[in-house]
């Protein structure tokens, strides 16, 4: 009970220090005027909650209005980053792995290290939808960038790189643990973001440090109402009347996964990230340890399943954050997410039908 207990701490601890990594790279977050709003800090913290919002605000903000401004429609360009942003809690570091790995009593390293190649063809499904979307578009291409001006490029972009080299390196070599690679990401982000990008103004650092105090804040509350209702899970024996009723699946495993995948599809229409997860984890882990599934591949489709359920209608946070961010309505939103949100749902089957797309990269990667 203490190392569990003790595992649960430092899982807790990365939340909050990549939280507040998070925070630190999107100054705008938690610049909150509290002069204005007393209460501006809590939906800051609020709304910080789902770091795969935020990078879609970001993202929108920027990229919206350069690809109307190209010549594509405004619903595809707002639902394509939309489908970009839920890619982050699946490419380390992962808040939704670490919750998962917390609440499943899985590795978290393996998570983070198996979730590198389903995210690439997250986005690789992406690539195809947007070329099926825009392919009968009468587009002007804009001119292409110089050699100098891609070199200039990559060279302002090179500390942003390195952030997730340095963490995926950390944990394949052993230099680090989760917690540790936790630590290293809110300091060296810190670093880059007042010093290098100077986005960061030092003025700002106190409220970055208040927003992710709140928002881990409400995380822990979130675990600790998830830890009561896993124990009356437990003494209820929910678990064990949900193996008996999926016992006609227990025979075939991707049988299994396909119905498990499905539910957890119809709950994220209706709930969020964290509250699925810390719900459905001491449900389901149960059916797949009985079942023999491997847990860390398991994890990784279900937090892929789970950040889709950020797009879709009608709780959608990821979608209400880009239409926010780029005025529009949300029936055109929804329009044109549609296409990226199907080929990342036929990404997730295909990762169900064919489970060596996961383990085996997982395996290179040193995740098992």
């Amino acid at each position: 009970m203490r190392q569990a207990a003790r595992v649960g701490r430092l899982g807790m601890l990365a939340v909050g220090m990549s939280i507040g990594a998070a925070l630190a790279t999107t100054p705008q977050i938690a610049s909150a005027d509290s002069s204005t709003d007393p209460f501006s800090w809590l939906d800051q913290a609020l709304s910080g909650l789902s770091v795969p919002a935020a990078d879609a605000a970001a993202l929108a903000a920027l990229l919206v209005p350069m690809m109307v401004a190209a010549g594509h429609k405004k619903a595809y360009a707002a639902g394509l980053v939309a489908a970009g942003g839920i890619i982050a809690p699946v490419i380390p570091p992962s808040i939704g792995f670490v919750i998962f790995g917390v609440a499943a009593g899985v590795s978290i390293s393996k998570l983070f290290l198996a979730g590198i190649f389903p995210g690439l063809m997250l986005g690789a499904g992406l690539c195809v939808a947007w070329w099926w979307v825009v392919r009968k578009e009468n587009l002007t291409p804009p001119p292409r960038a110089s050699f100098a001006e891609m070199a200039k490029a990559v060279i302002d972009g090179f500390w942003a790189l390195m952030l997730p080299a340095i963490i995926v390196v950390g944990l394949r070599f052993g230099i680090f643990t989760p917690t540790e690679a936790a630590v290293v990401v809110a300091v060296y982000s810190l670093f880059v973001a007042t010093c290098i990008y100077r986005d960061l103004k030092f003025s700002q650092i106190y409220g970055v440090f208040v927003s992710a105090a709140v928002t881990t804040s409400i995380v822990m509350f979130l675990v600790a109402a998830a830890l009561v209702s896993s124990w009356l899970i437990t003494v209820s024996e929910i678990s064990t009347q949900i193996v008996v009723l999926l016992q006609p699946f227990m025979g075939n495993n991707i049988l299994l996964m396909f119905a498990i995948m499905v539910i957890v599809v119809i709950v994220g229409t209706a709930l969020d990230m964290t509250p699925t997860i810390l719900i459905l984890t001491p449900i389901l882990m149960p059916i797949i340890k009985t079942a023999g599934i491997d847990p860390v591949y398991f994890g990784v489709l279900f937090i892929i399943n789970n950040a889709i359920g950020l797009i879709t209608p009608p709780v959608g946070v990821v979608l209400n954050v880009v239409c926010g961010v780029s005025n529009i309505s949300m029936e055109d939103v929804i329009k044109g997410v549609w296409p990226f949100m199907i080929a990342q749902l036929v990404v997730l089957f295909l990762m169900v039908l064919f489970p060596p797309l996961v383990t085996v990269p997982a395996r290179w990667f040193g995740g098992y």
